[in-house]
């Protein structure tokens, strides 16, 4: 079983940088329920811009703890897929992550206290011929299909304590003014940033704050979309907990006339008001 401190679901989860115009990800779907076919997969997203650890790693956190105990989450955004980079399962106190080692589960890590992170080497729990390119299919889709059996992690390999690491982009107080920056467009077109509601609250005190992102001004936080006219920009604070720059029925991306490689990382400032 998958020993102490995680009760084994049959949920897996996946999120990658596929799309979904081609088969990959119903392939891996196909190598999952080959293995179990009472598995309850999950796509959470397939559209993470190509390559983009960071992009994976802080969608993945902002999803991963509305699911149960136990839910095996397969994340594949693996520039690196065919190098010696290692496989890996991450086991918290309540999830199981499986992917590459390469920054993608540094959150999940620093957050839990007991993390065990397993290098995957055992390769009965592979397909049986594993292309260089393809790891997704051919060993991080069957693993989970094997974990939701309730197979233990540790009986795929030996346990690591160097993982690699990444820093995911913090927002940060400088004089008067706290700055965060763009981590992502959704697909309304809204500009979800790196600010947390409490980091705001404790910034601004009892002052309104004011919202800029290049020539986009805006005071006051909303509580919802359609507190202001249709058209207008407002800021608010999405349900993921953190500070979004939004188009009443619009796309507020459309207002920086950025490219959409050009969007992450753009700077946000708020400023209290005198």
């Amino acid at each position: 079983m998958a020993g102490p401190g995680v009760n084994v679901s049959r949920i897996i989860t996946l999120t990658t940088d596929f799309g979904l115009s081609d088969p990959y990800v119903g392939i891996m779907k196909g190598v999952i329920f080959s293995i179990n076919p009472e598995a309850s997969v999950v796509d959470i997203s397939h559209q993470i811009k190509a390559g983009s650890i960071i992009h994976a790693a802080g969608l993945i956190r902002e999803a991963y703890h509305f699911f149960p105990e136990g839910t095996v989450h397969v994340v594949v955004v693996d520039p690196g897929v065919g190098s010696e980079r290692r496989p890996i399962v991450v086991k918290t106190e309540g999830h199981l992550f499986v992917g590459p080692d390469n920054g993608l589960f540094s959150p999940f890590i620093a957050a839990s206290q007991h993390t065990k992170i397993i290098h995957i080497t055992e390769k009965r729990y592979f397909r049986p011929d594993v292309s260089p390119t393809f790891h997704g299919r051919d060993i991080f889709a069957p693993v989970a299909g094997h974990l939701s059996l309730g197979v233990d992690p540790r009986e795929m390999g030996p346990t690591i304590s160097d993982p690699v690491s990444i820093a995911l982009p913090k927002s940060a107080k400088k004089g008067n003014i706290l700055l965060g920056e763009v981590v992502r467009v959704d697909h309304f077109g809204n500009l979800i940033t790196n600010i947390r509601r409490d980091e705001i609250e404790q910034f601004t005190g009892t002052r309104r704050p004011v919202i800029s992102v290049r020539d986009i001004v805006v005071e006051g936080v909303s509580r919802t979309y359609g507190d202001v006219r249709v058209g207008e920009v407002l800021a608010l604070v999405g349900s993921s907990g953190y500070l979004e720059i939004a188009v009443n029925l619009g796309r507020a991306c459309d207002r920086l006339g950025l490219n959409e490689d050009e969007y992450t990382g753009v700077e946000v400032e708020v400023k209290r008001t005198r």
